[in-house]
């Protein structure tokens, strides 16, 4: 059985944990500590030298790392995952913009203001407004993606609406207003409702 490196309150890990439940696949899960360092440690680091998880282990010693690069492996040839060219690279665009445009402000915005020790918060506090701004620039494209339209890529829910739901589900946590956008609520539902879907803290 593969083993997912993780954290239980990361969405990255999340996301990996969600698309394994919903395809019927099992994984142990090897739990680390937010701030016990355990990933930059030298068993860990020689099976991912990046130092971060999720990291998945299989059986036969490969080790995946990267959640949305997890995401595709898990998803090849299943109904996560649309068949046709241009559909995937839907899935792929969203994707890329959700690390590029969207957990880099969204994440790291919840992790300083729900998790991190308030003294190494208080050395942050003026970037702040920045992540704020850009978060909420990330959620107003996906507002405007979703006004007409129930899912993010190839007509259907797919992993690029897991890849976005790890952390829009949370931005409350990190001082975002989900309120002001309808649109990205009433996905959020939607996703909530798909067959063998769970909470982040399951």
């Amino acid at each position: 059985m593969p083993v997912l490196h993780q954290m239980q309150v990361s969405g990255n890990c999340y996301k990996v944990r969600l698309a394994a439940r919903q395809l019927g696949v099992e994984l142990t899960l090897k739990e680390y500590g937010l701030h016990d360092g355990a990933t930059r440690k030298f068993d860990f680091l020689s099976k991912n030298p990046n130092g971060r998880v999720p990291l998945l282990e299989f059986e036969d010693g490969r080790m995946l790392a990267e959640s949305d690069a997890i995401l595709w492996y898990l998803s090849e040839d299943t109904f996560l995952l649309p068949a046709d060219r241009w559909g995937r690279a839907e899935v792929l665009q969203w994707m890329f913009f959700e690390q590029y445009s969207h957990e880099p402000y969204i994440a790291v915005a919840r992790f300083w203001l729900s998790f991190a020790p308030k003294d190494e918060l208080e050395k942050r506090r003026h970037l702040i407004p920045d992540w704020h701004a850009k978060g909420n620039a990330a959620l107003g494209v996906m507002q405007t993606h979703l006004a007409g339209r129930d899912w993010f890529a190839g007509g259907r829910y797919s992993i690029a609406d897991i890849a976005l739901y790890g952390y829009t589900h949370c931005a409350a946590d990190g001082g975002f207003d989900l309120a002001a956008y309808p649109a990205v609520v009433a996905w959020l539902k939607r996703v909530a409702c798909q067959p063998g879907h769970m909470p982040l803290q399951d």
